[in-house]
C-alpha cells in the first residue's frame, strides 16, 4: 500500500531509501578482439617485406637514381610534361564547357554534333588519336588555311602539336560530361529567379549556374589533370622529349634502362602528390558554401595532433 504523503507533511525525498535505490555499478565494457585484423596485417607487412626483399637482392644499380635525378635532361622532360599537361587541360577544359552548354542546347543540330563529338573521342583509345594526328601527313601534303597560313603537312603539325591537339580535343570530351554534370546539378529554379530578374541565359550561366556547379565540377577535374600528368607518357610514341622519353633515352646510353624508369616513376609520384595538394585546397574552396564547417587542412591536423600529445585523454581542447 502506497503511503499517503499530503497527511503528513512529508516529502518523498524525506523517505531513507529502500533496497532498490542502491547505486547502480558502473559497467565495466571489455572490447571485442578481432584476431582476423591481426592475422591480415601480418600477412600484408610479410607480403610487403617480400617484395622489399626481392628488389633489393635484384641487379638493379639503385645509386643511379639520385644521379640522374635532377640531371637537366630529366629537368628538361619535367619541364615539357608539365607544360603539355596544363596547355592539354586548358583545352579540354575550355573545349568541356562548350560542349556540355551545346549538348544541353535545345538546338538539336548543336547538340547533335556534341554527341557525336564526345561519342567519338570517348570511343577511340587517345594512344590511336595520337597515331593518327601523326601520321595525318600521309593524307594531307598541305595545309592551307587561305591568306593566313600554308605550309606543308610535316612542317606543321610537329610532335609538340600532335601530342597537343591529341591530348586536348580527347580530354575536351571528358571534360564535357563532368561539366554537363555539374551543370544539371544546379537547381532549376536558381536558373528561373535569374531569369525573373531579367538576367539574359549568358549572365545567368556566368554568375548563377557555374559558380553552383564547381562545387560538383572540381573534384572529377582535380582526377583529371592527374590522369593527364600520365598520360602525357604516350607521347613518347610521337617522338615528343617528355619525362618518360627521355628517361628511355637516359637508360639506353647509361646503360641503366631499369633505373631510369624508376626515376621517371618516382617523379610522377612527386608531380601526381603537388597536384593532389592542389586539388584538397581547390575543393576545400569550392566548398565554403555548402559545408558549415570546411575540413581541416594537413597543417591544421599536424597542428591539432601535436597538440594533442601529453593531453590528458578524454580532456578537452
Amino acid at each position: 500500500m502506497t503511503p499517503d504523503f499530503s497527511k503528513t507533511g512529508e516529502s518523498p525525498a524525506d523517505t531513507p531509501p529502500g533496497p532498490s535505490a542502491t547505486p547502480s555499478e558502473a559497467i565495466k565494457a571489455i572490447p571485442v578482439r578481432h584476431y582476423g585484423r591481426y592475422l591480415t596485417a601480418v600477412i600484408a607487412v610479410a607480403l610487403l617485406g617480400t617484395i622489399v626483399y626481392a628488389f633489393a637482392q635484384g641487379k638493379i644499380n639503385w645509386g643511379a637514381i639520385p644521379d640522374y635525378f635532377f640531371d637537366s635532361r630529366v629537368l628538361s622532360g619535367v619541364g615539357k610534361t608539365l607544360l603539355l599537361t596544363v596547355l592539354a587541360m586548358a583545352i579540354g577544359i575550355v573545349g568541356g564547357i562548350m560542349l556540355a552548354v551545346m549538348r544541353l542546347s535545345k538546338n538539336p543540330v548543336t547538340s547533335s554534333i556534341a554527341w557525336f563529338y564526345i561519342w567519338f573521342f570517348r570511343g577511340t583509345p587517345v594512344l590511336v588519336q595520337l597515331v593518327v594526328w601523326f601520321n595525318l601527313g600521309l593524307v594531307f601534303e598541305f595545309i592551307n588555311l587561305g591568306p593566313f597560313y600554308r605550309d606543308e603537312w610535316s612542317d606543321f603539325m610537329t610532335p609538340f602539336l600532335t601530342a597537343l591537339l591529341g591530348l586536348g580535343l580527347n580530354e575536351a570530351a571528358y571534360m564535357a560530361e563532368i561539366c554537363r554534370a555539374g551543370l544539371l546539378s544546379v537547381d532549376e529554379g536558381q536558373t528561373e529567379a535569374s531569369h525573373a530578374l531579367g538576367m539574359s541565359q549568358a549572365k545567368t550561366l556566368r554568375r548563377i549556374v557555374i559558380p553552383q556547379a564547381m562545387r560538383v565540377i572540381v573534384p572529377p577535374t582535380g582526377n583529371e589533370v592527374i590522369n593527364m600528368l600520365k598520360t602525357t607518357s604516350l607521347v613518347s610514341v610521337v617522338q615528343y622529349s617528355e619525362l618518360f622519353r627521355v628517361a628511355q633515352d637516359i637508360g639506353q646510353t647509361s646503360g641503366a634502362p631499369a633505373e631510369m624508369l624508376f626515376l621517371a616513376a618516382a617523379w610522377y609520384l612527386l608531380l601526381t602528390s603537388v597536384f593532389s595538394v592542389g586539388q584538397y585546397y581547390l575543393e576545400r574552396y569550392y566548398a565554403r558554401g555548402s559545408s558549415r564547417q570546411l575540413p581541416p587542412t594537413p597543417m591544421q591536423k599536424i597542428r591539432r595532433n601535436l597538440l594533442s600529445l601529453g593531453r590528458p585523454k578524454g580532456a578537452s581542447a
